[in-house]
C-alpha cells in the first residue's frame, strides 16, 4: 500500500500495475490533465510535477530541523508510483487559490512567457519549486532550475524574466501557510514493508533480501529514470518491481576520515553538495548530467549498476579509485571500480546482490583532477566521449596518475597510465608522447549515431593534450608563486 498526499488529500493505493508512472496515474486515474506527455523520456519537461517532503539531512550526526518542506521538480513520465511514498504530490492544478493565480503563474502571464501553452505547466512547476527554494536567485540559478524544460515558441527570455521577477518579489503563499499541517500529515504516514505485492517497497536489507528471494526475476530500481524508458519507449511491461528508494542502508551519506560514502539509492541532487565540496573539478560534469528534474530522481547506484559504457559517473569512479560496496542481505563485500565492469551491461555483481554504497577516497592535497565530457549538446545529452584524469605530482615528477573513460569501449574503462608515467617529469614532452602512444593503441571504439570511431580516437588524444597543457600551466603558475614568495622572504631576512 502506497500512502501519500495529493496536494492536501491523503491517498492510499495499491497500484495494479507495478510499472504505473505518476503521469499515467494523474491523467488516467485522477483526471488531472494539466500535466502533459511530450517525449515520455524525461527530455522535454512538459510532465514536470513537484514532490515535497520534510527537509532533513542524510549526513550522519546532522542536527538540522526537519520542520520545513523541500520541494523537488521531477519528470512524472519516467517516475514510478513508489516515489510518492510518504511525500506530497503537487501538480499545476493545485497552485491557484481563491480564484487567484499563484505568483509564478501570474508572473508568467505578465511577462508573456506562454504562447502555445503545451510546455507551460512544466515550466510553472519548476518555477514553483525554485520559488520555494532557499537559494539566492539570479539568472544562472534560474537557468539551472529550469533545465530540462523545452519551449519551441518563446525563445526562453520571457520565461526567465518571469521566474526572476516572481522569485525576487516572493510573498508567502498557501503552501507556506499549510506547511506545518502538511509536515504533520506526512509524519503520520508510517513507512511500510510491501514485500508481497507486485510493487515491492522494502525498508531494510533484510526485507530486500526476502523480496528478491520471493521474486528473483523482478527488476530492481531506485529512481526509475532508466528503467521507466523500457515502459514508455520500448512498450515493455513489468509485472513485478522492487523499489530500493526506501531501503535505509542504501540512503546513508557519510563524510569519513579518508573519503565519502554515498548510499546507492540517494538521488544525485542529495549527493551534489558533499561531492562537489571535496571534488570541485567535477562541477561541470555533474551539472551536465541530464537535467535538474532527472538528478532529483536518478541515483549514483543506478548509474553504476546499469553498466552503460556511456554513463557519466563510472569514468569518475575509475579515475578516483572508488570502491563499490555490495550486499546480499547476509554478506557484504567490496570491489574496486576497475574490477566491477566486466562486459557490455555486465558487472561483477552476483545473483541476489545489490549495490549498497559507493566509497570515493579523497584525492591527495596537491592532486589535479579534470573531467571532460564531449557530446552533441552542451546540456542534457549523452556522452560521445568522457575522459577523467587524476594526477598527483611530487617535485614535478609523476607520483601517481589514474584515469577513466566512457564511450570508447563496451564498458567504462581505465588504462594503466601510471605504469609508464610514474617518476617521469610531468612537463617533459616525452612524458606527453608516452601517454599518447598508450591511449592511441588501447581503444577501438565503434561508429554510432553519436560519433565515429575516428572522431572518438582523435578526441581521446585531444583530451589528453588538453589535460597535459592545463595541468602544466597550473603547475608553472604554482612554481612561479613559490619562487616569488621565497624571494620575498629572503628579502625580509636580508633586511
Amino acid at each position: 500500500m502506497l500512502r501519500f498526499l495529493l496536494n492536501s488529500k491523503l491517498i492510499e493505493i495499491s497500484p495494479q500495475q507495478a510499472d504505473l508512472t505518476v503521469l499515467e496515474y494523474l491523467r488516467e486515474q485522477q483526471k488531472l490533465t494539466g500535466t502533459k506527455e511530450g517525449c515520455a523520456s524525461g527530455d522535454c519537461g512538459a510532465c514536470t510535477v513537484v514532490l515535497a517532503e520534510p527537509k532533513q539531512s542524510n549526513v550522519q550526526n546532522h542536527n538540522d530541523s526537519a520542520e520545513q518542506l523541500h520541494y523537488r521538480p521531477v519528470n512524472s513520465c519516467i517516475t514510478f508510483m513508489s516515489a510518492l511514498q510518504g511525500k506530497q504530490l503537487i501538480t499545476v492544478e493545485h497552485l491557484a487559490a481563491n480564484k487567484n493565480l499563484h505568483p509564478v503563474q501570474q508572473s508568467m502571464v505578465d511577462h508573456h512567457g506562454s504562447q502555445c501553452g503545451f510546455c507551460t505547466p512544466g515550466f510553472i512547476m519548476s518555477m514553483f519549486a525554485l520559488y520555494h527554494g532557499d537559494n539566492t536567485v539570479d539568472r544562472e540559478t534560474v537557468n539551472h532550475a529550469l533545465s530540462g524544460n523545452l519551449c519551441r515558441c518563446t525563445g526562453y527570455r520571457p520565461i526567465i524574466d518571469a521566474t526572476l521577477h516572481a522569485c525576487a518579489n516572493r510573498q508567502p503563499d498557501q503552501f507556506d501557510q499549510q506547511a506545518a499541517q502538511v509536515i504533520e500529515q506526512l509524519k503520520n504516514i508510517k513507512p511500510q514493508d510491501n514485500v508481497q505485492q507486485n510493487l515491492l517497497t522494502p525498508l531494510d536489507r533484510n526485507a530486500l533480501r526476502e523480496a528478491i528471494k520471493t521474486h528473483p526475476q523482478a527488476s530492481l530500481f531506485a529512481g526509475s529514470t532508466d528503467l521507466a524508458l523500457q515502459v514508455t519507449q520500448q512498450l515493455r511491461s513489468h509485472s513485478t518491481l522492487i523499489s530500493l528508494s526506501q531501503v535505509k542502508e542504501l540512503r546513508q551519506l557519510e563524510v569519513q576520515e579518508k573519503g565519502l560514502l554515498l548510499g546507492a539509492a540517494l538521488p544525485f541532487s542529495d549527493i551534489e553538495q558533499p561531492l562537489l565540496t571535496y571534488f570541485p573539478a567535477l562541477e561541470e560534469l555533474f551539472t551536465r548530467f541530464a537535467s535538474y528534474p532527472i538528478r532529483n530522481q536518478a541515483t549514483l547506484g543506478g548509474n553504476v549498476a546499469n553498466a552503460s559504457p556511456i554513463g557519466d559517473m563510472p569514468p569518475v569512479l575509475l579515475a578516483l579509485n572508488a570502491t563499490i560496496n555490495l550486499d546480499d542481505g547476509i554478506n557484504r563485500r567490496s570491489i574496486a571500480a576497475k574490477d566491477f565492469f566486466l562486459d557490455y551491461r555486465s558487472t561483477a555483481m552476483q545473483a541476489g546482490e545489490w549495490i549498497e554504497a559507493i566509497y570515493i577516497p579523497f584525492t591527495a592535497k596537491l592532486s589535479q583532477l579534470r573531467a571532460y565530457k564531449i557530446s552533441k549538446r552542451m546540456e542534457d545529452d549523452i556522452s560521445a566521449v568522457c575522459a577523467v584524469f587524476n594526477l598527483e605530482l611530487n617535485k614535478g615528477l609523476v607520483a601517481n596518475i589514474s584515469c577513466g573513460f566512457g564511450g570508447v569501449a563496451a564498458t567504462p574503462v581505465s588504462i594503466e597510465l601510471n605504469n609508464i608515467l610514474a617518476g617521469k617529469p610531468w612537463s617533459a614532452a616525452s612524458t606527453f608522447e608516452l601517454a599518447i602512444a598508450l591511449i592511441s593503441e588501447s581503444f577501438s571504439p565503434i561508429d554510432d549515431v553519436r560519433a565515429t570511431k575516428a572522431y572518438r580516437q582523435e578526441m581521446l588524444v585531444n583530451l589528453w593534450r588538453r589535460f597535459w597543457l592545463e595541468t602544466n600551466s597550473q603547475q608553472h603558475a604554482i612554481s612561479t608563486r613559490v619562487v616569488h614568495v621565497n624571494q620575498g622572504q629572503q628579502g625580509v631576512s636580508h633586511a
